[in-house]
């Protein structure tokens, strides 16, 4: 009898056994599968950090001018008789571009000039006469004011023949044509512009602050969004001598060469004015960067073990400070060394220790002069 009940006891603690074993397996399990579902691996980009040059710089934007630009006109009213150009041309200085109707300008010249010549003659008679007391002082000084009057009317009617004739003031290139012969023009209408484009001047603005890191001499580079892919060198050649007291920047002009004959005036262009010694800093796309009340911080990417002890790839966040930018880049001075893997997309899914997967099909732009297509 005893011994029927140690069996049965025993039976009863081998089934309980086996129920809360269960029991216990099956929350473990489900602990494990609710730790999965509450922490998927995240598909994220990388890219390996690395050390580049970078040279301080002061970046601005201004326009292209020409060290000599007009836009030719008459400065007399009258009719075109002659257009000695066309558009595009080269033309040197005092090259005759075009001229207008004389009518009676020449007839209206020769007739004063022989009232000169008569004025001189006369002038000239009575000057011998004085001599023989045969006429007066002041009828001599009356005969010199006539001459020079009559001269003066000559040089004043040659001076306006001269206006009718237009001339180049400067070498340079000839834009469109905007006259046509037998047009009447009015004093100071447009005939043609007349631009100097070898070498030109970049205007541009800088803030006061910057005043104590440029000179007149310093080197510096250019770009035109028509020519995204060219450089053009220059120097600064001159420095406003007041700020503006509106936008408290001071006005600076550099000095380009364009022997190709590239650039023209007008051109809107971006201006880089290196500053002080290159150094090599590490640099990243902007986009890794995550910019927080209390500090800036990247997402870097190890090898760990997750929760249940397995081999993954783990996101760790990492405080950063940052520099300057350039381009698609930003300067990271401290946080992040050469050769850590740093998250470039997808940061914004993630936190401390979560799982992630690689995929760096697509790449993040990391340029320092990128050129993004005009769309």
């Amino acid at each position: 009898m005893i011994k029927r009940l140690i069996i049965m006891l025993l039976a009863v603690v081998v089934v309980f056994g086996l129920i809360f074993g269960y029991g216990a397996f099956r929350g473990i399990m489900i602990g494990k599968f609710l730790a999965t579902l509450s922490n998927p691996p995240q598909t994220v980009s990388t890219i390996t950090a690395t050390e580049s040059p970078w040279q301080p710089s002061i970046n601005s934007v201004g326009s292209v001018v020409a060290i000599n630009g007009a836009n030719i006109s008459s400065e007399v009213a009258g009719i075109v008789d002659t257009i000695n150009f066309k558009s595009g041309d080269n033309v040197a200085a005092g090259a005759l571009l075009a001229t207008l109707r004389l009518n009676n300008d020449t007839a209206v010249l020769t007739q004063l000039q022989a009232t000169a010549k008569l004025d001189a003659i006369t002038y000239q008679r009575d000057l011998k006469q004085l001599q023989a007391d045969a006429v007066s002082q002041a009828q001599v000084d009356t005969d010199k004011a006539t001459l020079d009057a009559a001269e003066a009317q000559v040089h004043a009617q040659q001076a306006l023949i001269d206006e009718k004739q237009i001339k180049a003031p400067f070498a340079g290139t000839l834009g469109i044509r905007q006259v046509n012969i037998g047009q009447y023009l009015s004093a100071g209408t447009q005939i043609v512009t007349l631009q100097q484009l070898n070498p030109l001047f970049v205007d541009f603005y800088v803030p006061q602050q910057a005043l104590a890191q440029i000179s007149v001499g310093q080197a510096l580079t250019v770009k035109v969004d028509a020519f995204a892919d060219q450089i053009f060198p220059g120097k600064i050649s001159s420095i406003n001598s007041a700020v503006d007291t509106t936008t408290r920047t001071v006005q600076v002009r550099a000095t380009i060469d364009n022997d190709k004959l590239l650039l023209r005036p007008g051109m809107f262009a971006t201006v880089n004015v290196g500053i002080g010694a290159p150094d090599n800093l590490i640099t990243l796309p902007q986009t890794v960067i995550t910019y927080n009340p209390y500090g800036d911080t990247v997402y870097t990417v190890s090898h760990g073990k997750d929760a249940n002890g397995k081999d993954e790839l783990l996101a760790h966040q990492v405080f950063v400070q940052v520099g300057d930018t350039r381009g698609d880049q930003i300067a990271i001075t401290k946080g992040i060394k050469a050769g850590d893997v740093v998250v470039t997309a997808g940061q914004l899914k993630l936190h401390n220790g979560a799982i992630v997967n690689i995929n760096n099909d697509i790449a993040v732009s990391n340029s320092p002069n990128p050129n993004p297509p005009n769309e």
